[in-house]
């Protein structure tokens, strides 16, 4: 982990053109449906007659992500260098549902899958598929893993930290 870690997002930048008095406002996209009440916790007389679905956990399900902090390194309205951090979720090749982000109901799981240096972010199970979702990415909750070496090494952790301070 010599190399510092740099992210990308700002290549996904794209600043707006200028518009013109000409050019017409962009149609608004199509709304998609929406997701959300497969996650919700419906008492049984608002569910309807079949109830919310089996095996969908509720949304606010706590869940522990294998996620690390990234910076960008950008300046303020004044002008003055700053770090801006935000989380960026690991995600993972499946064999069979292509790009998936992990989620565990422990933190013993993930530990158990993943090792104990692998870094984490709790959050509610319902955002996270929505988060990710958007980008075609979707959920596996406690999946089973192949055994293997980690990822992530206590010296990773370690070199890690010395490269953002």
């Amino acid at each position: 982990m010599s190399t510092p870690i740099r992210s990308r997002l700002l290549d996904y930048f794209e600043a707006d053109p200028p518009r013109s008095q000409e050019q017409p406002l962009p149609q608004t996209p199509e709304a998609r449906p929406s997701h959300l009440l497969d996650y919700v916790d419906q008492p049984a007389e608002a569910a309807g007659p079949e109830g919310p679905k089996p095996g969908v956990p509720p949304y606010h399900t706590p869940v522990f992500v294998p996620a690390h902090p990234r910076y960008v390194d950008s300046t303020d309205d004044t002008g003055t260098p700053a770090r801006v951090p935000f989380i960026a979720y690991e995600l993972f090749a499946h064999p069979t549902a292509g790009t998936v982000a992990l989620a565990f109901t422990t933190l013993d799981r993930l530990v158990s899958a993943l090792g104990e240096a692998q870094p984490w972010v709790a959050t509610s199970l319902g955002p996270l598929a929505e988060g990710v979702g958007a980008q075609g990415v979707t959920v596996r909750l406690d999946p089973r893993l192949t055994p293997g070496p980690p990822n992530w090494h206590p010296a990773d952790l370690a070199a890690y930290a010395q490269e953002v301070r």
